[in-house]
């Protein structure tokens, strides 16, 4: 069986070939005066010619003129046109041989070259094996050695050997990692290493299985579980310093590998590069496992207290008409002291005679009951339930080591205090445990019978834990999730060349001065124009402002239009439709395998599964629905072929090619978006696969949180909790997204809105616009010395602390600088920072920022209708992504049964990715229809075609049997039209 190549046909055109576009013609191919003196030495117009084709094929692509090649007809007539000779007296050229070695021996000599020698391919080798010490891809190691050559002047050998010898360098880097992984191992550990693969009894399984089963449903039995596996892992004493040993590319590349690839595929491997999968494998499930852990901890604390407050929520609710029954014994006895005093008689006589002495005295435990109720704090409903935590708290406090900036960090002393407590089973605490981090009200029923409350302690302890792991105050060595703050941020010699790229003044004294002086100006200016009535749609009545609703601009004529074009769409099935964008835009050869980085050679088997995530169908159920691919093939191809970045690759060439369609340029020019989080129901609650938002009802369930262009391009998506808050994913998809597309001003819902976005959204150069609900809660943002107009002193809030902003200026700038460069996600960070409970430089400082910038906002939303237009319009777009998402995502009633976040992560892409492939397709052939509409003499201004958009689905077969052999030898040609011939004769 032949040996599949390390390049693809492009890429080898790409390194190999004489270059296509003009301007690299121009740089390669321009013969300077002394290439001209040179050349016309030769005799005749053919000599000539033929020796400055070789010279410049000699300097590029540095193979010379090989036997029996010919230069291309381009390279031919622009090298002729500068020689102001024939390009076609090259074909005598060409039947001289001789001629052609006397010239390449001349220009070889004078351009000091000489070809490649036995000597030099173990340097190649080595060269190649360098190159691939940190990446895998084809081109990288063969430009290394190409580049190696050239600056030893040695000719380029045939592309063949070239691509054998960097794919033998692939080899090799490989070998060299996996020997440096294993080297530091005994025998002991090898032999450990290898039982991973070999069935248990026990288990039931491999060990390796057993150590990916990962439960991610908050429960004592699962955490239990994790802690076991954490354990077992740890047993092995695989030191995570050996990471250090390769690069950091090439051990994720084991990682990776190793994770998708099953026991017996990886029981075939060679023994080093089995073993080597192993060992990175076990490093990251040692990180893998411990976050897994801690989020589990934070989950199930975090659930005591949610459902405390439930509990305490029910009561209200059933104890209401109780209190009616109370309050209106409370108005009776009222009443009567009124007539006692009114008419100076005994009170008691008379409170007995009207009200009943017997019936207060009966009520007092439940007025008592009642009293407790209101005055009652969740940390006692909570730890009522403390057990929960309590059959998990040992092993768990006892699997980590926490750390912090602080040597003396009072919440360490605590959990030494509860560690030792459960180590002893010592049923009391110290007198005078840690205190000073919990709230006041915490530490006085905690202390409330002069001696600490264990149950009370330990859940405080473990609440506030909770809140410092989020936030990164109190962190642990070997997690990911759970590192210190300054870790995820740009190292200190960066910072500076970065901090640059943000645009932002250079100290904070320079951004409050203009930021002040703007805001000054554009409160007289809103002030002046509310008493002129010249603010459009704004009134101030009051202390309040009102603001008119838009309305909408939709033409009648637009919605005719949008039907017409409708009857013309084609009817496609949606394999079909698949297969066509990817025909087209190229985006199936995004998805490449996870250990070469070739694109996959089964094409329809990438699109079935890709489909299968998008349509909730599955792997399974969409090969038994499916003509022409297998469940052996999906599982091949969703295992090796469908990953995040190949997802996002892919997405990102769909939405880049629909960019370009003409139709799309009148929705918008790629510069502005919107976010927005579309409800998923999941599985049972117990299955851990969700949560339960009231918002949605009672079921658990996921958010898809989706970036939308002004285009229709849904260029971003990411999964994210029902009851976490949007905002901190805002920024997620306007960083870093991998399309062309150039993002300036952005577009969410109330709540996607916090300070904290306004802030980072203004050093990043985005414009934020979210659209602002609650206006009558929110104030606007003063500063010292400024000066605000009378009339909107109501509207004001307190002054912004300058001191706090030029205190945090300089780590604010450093973790914008970060998000911008990449090392962090900002949804990471944000989070972070919206966990801290106490004073934080950075929260504060942002905060302050974000304030300032959201009262300039709120003026601008205030005095443009248009803007306000624009928002309403961007969201729009994505409400009417949302209802195509929720026809295609249809099976299993739009129920996600997936219970990891990776598998339901796929869903979300797959999803996304189909969408985008069908918003491409719709706008190609609603172009296509406009264009028949004009010809027959239809009247289409593109002032209506603003108002169609591509989301129509009516005319796309989205379910039934898949035919995918039907749908690769139908595709190729455009599609005709529907109903052209009515149409044409309207």
């Amino acid at each position: 069986m032949a040996q599949r190549g390390l390049l693809t046909e492009d890429e080898r055109q790409l390194l190999f070939d004489v270059p296509r576009q003009e301007h690299l013609f121009i740089k390669h191919y321009t013969l300077s005066p002394d290439d001209l003196d040179l050349v016309l030495r030769k005799r005749g117009a053919r000599n000539q010619l033929g020796f400055a084709v070789q010279l410049c094929l000699l300097r590029h692509p540095g193979f010379g003129l090989r036997l029996n090649e010919a230069p291309s007809r381009e390279m031919l007539t622009f090298l002729a046109s500068q020689l102001q000779v024939s390009p076609h007296v090259f074909e005598d050229y060409s039947r001289r041989p001789q001629t052609r070695l006397d010239h390449a021996a001349e220009l070889m000599a004078r351009l000091n070259l000489r070809p490649a020698m036995q000597e030099d391919w173990p340097l190649m080798l080595n060269v190649a094996a360098e190159a691939a010490w940190a990446t895998d891809n084809g081109v990288e190691i063969v430009q290394a050695v190409l580049d190696w050559l050239r600056d030893h002047w040695i000719i380029l050998p045939a592309p063949a050997r070239l691509e054998r010898l960097a794919r033998a360098g692939r080899a090799l880097a490989r070998r060299r990692a996996a020997e440096a992984l294993l080297a530091p191992l005994t025998e002991d550990r090898l032999k450990a290493i290898d039982a991973l693969l070999v069935n248990d009894a026990t288990l039931k399984r491999t060990p390796l299985a057993w150590l990916r089963d990962i439960a991610e449903a908050p429960s004592t039995a699962n955490m239990a579980a994790l802690l076991e596996r954490l354990t077992f892992v740890r047993s092995l004493q695989i030191s995570p310093e050996i990471v250090d040993r390769v690069h950091e590319r090439r051990f994720q590349q084991f990682v990776r590998e190793g994770a998708v690839a099953p026991a017996f595929l990886l029981d075939e491997y060679s023994v080093r590069r089995r073993r080597a999968t192993l060992v990175a494998q076990i490093i990251e499930l040692e990180a893998k496992l411990a976050d897994a852990a801690i989020g589990m901890f934070d989950r199930l604390v975090g659930g005591l207290f949610t459902r405390a407050r439930r509990r305490q929520e029910r009561a209200y609710q059933t104890t209401g008409r109780e209190v009616s029954r109370l309050m209106r014994l409370f108005h009776s006895t009222i009443t009567a002291l009124s007539t006692a005093r009114a008419t100076r008689g005994d009170p008691f006589k008379i409170i007995d005679e009207e009200v009943g002495w017997s019936r207060l005295i009966k009520v007092q435990p439940q007025v008592e009951e009642l009293a407790q109720l209101a005055d009652g704090d969740t940390l006692v409903m909570a730890a009522a339930k403390f057990m929960t935590v309590r059959r998990f708290a040992l092993p768990f406090l006892d699997a980590f080591t926490f750390r912090s900036t602080s040597r003396l960090n009072p919440v360490l002393a605590a959990l030494t205090v509860v560690l030792d407590s459960l180590r002893s089973r010592r049923r009391d605490l110290p007198q005078k445990p840690p205190l000073s981090f919990l709230p006041k009200t915490w530490q006085q029923l905690i202390m409330e019978t002069g001696q600490p409350d264990r149950r009370l302690y330990e859940t405080a302890v473990f609440a506030v834990l909770r809140d410092r792991l989020r936030s990164g105050d109190i962190w642990v060595e070997g997690t990911r999730n759970y590192q210190r703050f300054d870790t995820y941020l740009l190292p200190p010699a960066s910072v500076p060349s970065a901090i640059a790229d943000l645009k932002a003044p250079d100290d904070a004294d320079a951004y409050l001065a203009e930021r002040s002086q703007l805001l000054e100006w554009r409160l007289k200016r809103f002030a002046r124009g509310l008493s002129k009535n010249a603010v459009p749609g704004v009134s101030l009545r009051g202390e309040e402002l009102h603001v008119t609703p838009l309305p909408a601009l939709t033409p009648p004529e637009a919605d005719r239009l949008d039907r017409d074009l409708d009857l013309l769409m084609p009817n496609i099935r949606i394999t079909e439709l698949l297969n066509e964008v990817a025909q087209a835009t190229g985006f199936a050869r995004c998805f490449t395998d996870l250990r070469e980085g070739r694109p996959a050679d089964d094409v329809t088997a990438v699109l079935a599964a890709v489909l299968a995530d998008a349509t909730n169908l599955g792997i399974e159920r969409m090969a038994d629905a499916s003509q022409g691919v297998t469940k052996a093939q999906l599982t091949w191809v969703h295992s090796w072929y469908l990953r995040e970045e190949t997802y996002k690759a892919a997405l990102g060439t769909i939405v880049d090619a629909h960019q370009r369609l003409p139709l799309a340029a009148l929705w918008g020019d790629g510069s502005t978006s919107s976010s927005d989080g579309q409800f998923f129901r999941t599985g049972r609650r117990s299955a851990g696969a969700g949560e339960v938002n009231a918002k949605y009802g009672s079921d658990p369930g996921v958010k898809f949180y989706t970036h939308l262009s002004d285009q229709y391009g849904p260029f971003h998506t990411k999964v994210i909790s029902a009851t976490t808050s949007e905002a901190p994913h805002v920024l997620d998809g306007l960083l870093h997204h991998g399309t062309g597309l150039s993002i300036h001003e952005h577009y969410t819902d109330t709540g996607g809105a916090t300070d904290h976005v306004f802030g980072l959204c203004h050093l990043l150069g985005f414009r934020f616009v979210p659209r602002l609900r609650d206006l009558k809660d929110r104030r606007l943002a003063t500063m010292v010395g400024l000066e605000v107009p009378s009339s909107l002193q109501p509207l004001m809030g307190r002054p912004i602390c300058a001191d706090v902003v030029r205190q945090g200026w300089d780590e604010v700038l450093h973790l914008a600088a970060s998000l911008k460069a990449g090392t962090v996600a900002p949804s990471v960070m944000l989070k972070k920072l919206s966990a801290y409970k106490r004073q934080n430089r950075v929260d504060l400082a942002l905060q302050e920022i974000g304030r300032i910038e959201r009262s300039l906002f709120t003026l601008d939303w205030l005095e443009s209708p248009d803007l306000r237009r624009r928002c309403h319009v961007g969201l729009n777009k994505g409400e009417a992504r949302n209802s195509m998402a929720q026809a295609i995502f249809a099976h299993k009633q739009g129920r996600i049964t997936d219970r990891t976040f990776e598998n339901q992560s796929y869903r979300a892409s797959g999803l996304n990715l189909v969408i985008a492939a069908i918003v491409y397709w719709n706008t190609l052939y609603m172009g296509r229809a406009v264009e028949h509409l004009r010809s027959q003499g239809w009247i289409v201004p593109d002032e209506l075609l603003t108002h169609v958009a591509p989301l129509g689905w009516r005319h796309i077969s989205l379910t039934g049997d898949y035919l995918w052999q039907h749908a690769v030898t139908g595709a190729g040609q455009p599609r005709p039209l529907r109903n052209v011939r009515h149409r044409s004769a309207a």
